[in-house]
């Protein structure tokens, strides 16, 4: 059975976005994107809400991005191979390949998709996340915590969700960043 992976770069006080809705302060450098390329190897299939949907296209539609450096490139290339789902109310029509939209977010279906997947699927977009985690969906946690407090903004998890979770794996950049991995227990 495949895990559901919510990933994400985040400040060190659990912000993803800040109180303007920027996050350049969480953009990670080449040492950070190559391990987040490495860690999206096991990943066939996008889950997204149409926020960060909208933002994600431009890996695919935007290619002066791959051309910015080896890993974004790699990135790009792992991003158009995946399948993405767009969990949307309000979105007509995909503009990338491999990507389809559903009108409602789905446990049963999310359920499915997980016991008949051979591979990973990852969760993206704080709303959706959410959603899966009050749902009891997601299975490990991956996150990466820039060198910056924030103050307030978006936050990465959700109010009053409590799970019992163990580490599994961490790593330090000279950057500042801290990669913490968890999965569920119990």
């Amino acid at each position: 059975m495949a895990k559901l992976i919510y990933s994400y770069l985040a400040s060190l006080d659990g912000y993803i976005a800040d109180k303007s809705g920027k996050f350049d302060w969480a953009e990670p450098d080449d040492e950070v994107f190559a391990f987040i390329n490495e860690q999206e190897r096991s990943i066939r299939t996008y889950l997204y809400g149409r926020r960060m949907y909208d933002i994600m296209i431009g890996w695919e539609t935007d290619p002066s991005l791959a051309e910015q450096s080896a890993n974004m490139g790699a990135f790009a290339k792992t991003w158009q191979a995946a399948d993405k789902i767009v969990i949307s109310s309000t979105l007509d029509k995909p503009s990338t390949k491999r990507t389809r939209v559903e009108r409602d977010f789905n446990v049963v279906v999310i359920r499915q998709m997980k016991a008949a997947s051979p591979h990973d699927i990852a969760i993206g977009g704080a709303n959706l996340a959410s959603q899966a985690i009050r749902a009891g969906l997601v299975d490990e946690y991956r996150f990466f915590f820039a060198p910056v407090i924030v103050g307030g903004g978006k936050k990465l998890l959700p109010e009053g969700a409590r799970q019992n979770l163990k580490l599994i794996d961490e790593r330090r950049f000279r950057s500042g960043f801290a990669y913490l991995s968890y999965m569920i227990c119990g």
